[in-house]
């Protein structure tokens, strides 16, 4: 009969108090973090906010300029309808390179000094 090895256990983290949440809250660090997302976030999400509802304007509004054509059938609509797509991914992709790099270290600091009771 074979014994089977228990998986190694992770490191158990002490769980910080609802006093010890709100201090942290309420530290310059968490603020810079909060900071850096905010002005990360906020211009994006209204910039591409503006672009769509430019794209549904120009639908509704300008039906002559959005069926101009481009290049055989592709008229402008469908080409500023694809441009919605690819600053889609094109926002989603620079969003995470962001978190990555400036988010997700800042955060990590707050949790480990939360978390190891420093």
């Amino acid at each position: 009969m074979a014994t089977e090895t228990p998986p190694p256990s992770k490191p158990q983290h002490r769980l910080p108090s609802s006093e010890e949440f709100a201090e942290v809250q309420q530290s310059p660090e968490f603020a810079d973090l909060r900071h850096s997302y905010r002005s990360f976030a906020f211009p994006l999400t209204v910039g591409f906010i503006a672009w769509y509802l430019l794209y549904v304007l120009l639908s509704n509004y300008a039906g002559d300029f959005m069926g101009t054509k481009v290049v055989g059938n592709v008229n402008v609509a469908l080409v500023l309808g694809l441009a919605q797509f690819l600053t889609t991914f094109l926002i989603a992709w620079w969003y995470a390179h962001h978190a990555a790099a400036e988010l997700d270290p800042k955060a990590e600091a707050i949790k480990s000094r939360t978390e190891g009771g420093a």
